[in-house]
């Protein structure tokens, strides 16, 4: 991406996307298939605590490994998939002579601690054949995400005999599935899927033949050069990634549609046209099917979170609605005052409720969205997925922030929806991280401040108390490290004095 906004510098440009293969692996049953998906480890950069298939990145050694029917970058995605498929589920895709369950588990341990896929091929006469797997697409990550992929998708009926199963690592769970299961669990929210997982299992779901099935999946709505427009990660919950001009490392923030018939808009915070296009062209394809947008919602003030509500009420015809906090400065008049506790009911073939939650500590009139069924959350900027949120006194108060966070911490959350970066599938267990961090940083704080002898000020303390990250993020830090001296000073734990401070 490389336009700019309201004479900001561009952002940096988008890392070029790395070649993958992924298998959408699937055997018969009675009355349809099963598909093998996956649930990856929560703490992986990528997709994180998300439902997949087995997949991953094209290796430089997956190019001297033969296949039977294809050469060149083709085969060499095929040997991707079949390594990818046989390191995380054991489902060996390869001709050759046939072998008993224990040895295939013990050439699965071979090539994963380093033993080598074509090597372990050759020795046992195996050959990957074109003809087991049919092309079924082609995605490409967003440029706005930190880790891109071209991922070329296969589908492939798993090999008779042979048990699939995950092993402990980069995988937190794998089973076989009917599609129409793992949709169910999609709509309720406890599987996130990133949009070809989900067009996958729609296609599956109504699955006739290899060859109708493949042509279908090659073929997704909504998509730009590879690129899905619309991303709901779970069922009436869409996010739309849009330029502004925030703090970085931050470049976008994200805005939110939500429901299924019913639909309220969440921040759409680019100040420019063109860029809020982008989220009016996802409403109005939503709307060619049949949904109805109700109102725009804030969760507060902050201008990279209402740059495009003028424009977004002028196209779409919305009211704005906001806490009455947020009311007094947002840049269009708020027909509808939100208040903690209160219920936005949403009409449609799946009915949601989001309660609001006043969370004040980073603005004054900051909200945080819940859903009732699946417990998402809306949180804006309570949490980041890629910095930590400033609290920027007077408006700022650390000790309120960090209650509110507690607040949703004791809540029986599911997924995170932050403003800025990646959806966080495990939202407690990441509260709970983001809780220990903050505590980290004011101990810190109070440990650099106690190294000095005399009071000192924030251009002597702040290099001291963030001596873990580069000098270029000492300015926001600052503003950090005020809020943090605020609540100390509050709880007698620290002395400040004319611009000083020193350890009670």
């Amino acid at each position: 991406m490389s336009e700019a906004i309201a004479g900001l510098p561009p952002p940096p440009p988008a890392k070029p996307p790395r070649e993958a293969s992924a298998v959408i692996v699937f055997r018969r049953a009675s009355d349809g298939v099963e598909v093998f998906w996956l649930e990856r480890e929560q703490r992986l950069s990528f997709a994180g605590g998300f439902f997949a298939f087995p997949g991953g990145k094209v290796d430089a050694a997956d190019a001297q490994v033969p296949v039977e029917g294809a050469t060149g970058l083709e085969a060499q995605r095929l040997v991707t998939a079949a390594r990818e498929l046989f390191e995380e589920t054991g489902l060996l895709l390869a001709r050759g002579p046939s072998m008993s369950q224990p040895t295939l588990d013990g050439l699965r341990t071979r090539v994963l601690t380093g033993g080598g896929f074509g090597a372990m091929l050759e020795a046992h006469g195996l050959v990957v054949h074109a003809a087991d797997f049919v092309e079924a697409g082609r995605w490409v990550t967003p440029p706005y995400l930190q880790h891109r992929f071209d991922a070329r998708f296969f589908l492939a009926e798993a090999p008779a005999g042979q048990q699939a199963s995950v092993w402990p690592g980069e995988l937190t769970s794998g089973e076989w599935v009917r599609p129409e299961a793992a949709l169910e669990r999609w709509a309720a929210g406890t599987a996130l899927l990133h949009p070809p997982n989900l067009h996958a299992l729609r296609v599956m779901s109504r699955f006739s033949s290899v060859a109708a099935a493949a042509a279908e999946l090659s073929a997704p709505p909504f998509c730009d050069d590879f690129i899905a427009r619309h991303l709901e990660f779970q069922r009436g919950v869409h996010v739309v990634p849009l330029l502004t001009p925030t703090l970085p490392p931050a470049t976008h923030t994200n805005a939110y549609v939500l429901g299924t018939k019913e639909l309220l808009l969440v921040d759409p915070g680019a100040p420019d046209d063109a860029e809020c296009e982008k989220l009016v062209t996802v409403v109005r394809e939503l709307m060619a099917e049949g949904c109805a947008p109700q109102a725009i919602v804030l969760t507060h003030h902050h201008g990279d979170h209402v740059g495009g509500v003028k424009y977004l009420s002028a196209q779409l015809g919305l009211p704005v609605w906001a806490h009455a906090l947020t009311a007094d400065r947002a840049p269009v008049p708020v027909s509808r005052l939100l208040n903690d506790g209160e219920v936005l009911a949403l009409d449609g073939p799946l009915p949601m409720r989001w309660r609001v939650l006043h969370t004040p500590g980073h603005a004054s009139g900051h909200l945080c969205l819940v859903d009732e069924r699946s417990s998402a959350g809306i949180v804006g900027d309570m949490v980041s997925t890629v910095s930590t949120i400033v609290i920027d006194p007077p408006e700022g108060d650390m000790a309120v922030y960090l209650r509110q966070l507690e607040r949703l911490r004791e809540l029986p959350l599911g997924a995170l929806y932050p403003a800025h970066g990646p959806v966080l599938a495990h939202g407690v267990a990441r509260l709970e991280e983001y809780l220990t961090h903050r505590a980290w940083r004011e101990a810190k704080v109070l440990e650099a401040l106690g190294s000095f002898a005399l009071p000192v000020g924030l251009d002597a303390l702040v290099p001291r108390a963030y001596d873990d990250v580069g000098a270029f993020i000492w300015p926001i830090a600052e503003r950090n490290t005020v809020a943090i001296l605020a609540k100390l000073v509050a709880e007698h734990r620290v002395i400040g004095l004319e611009g000083k401070y020193r350890v009670a």
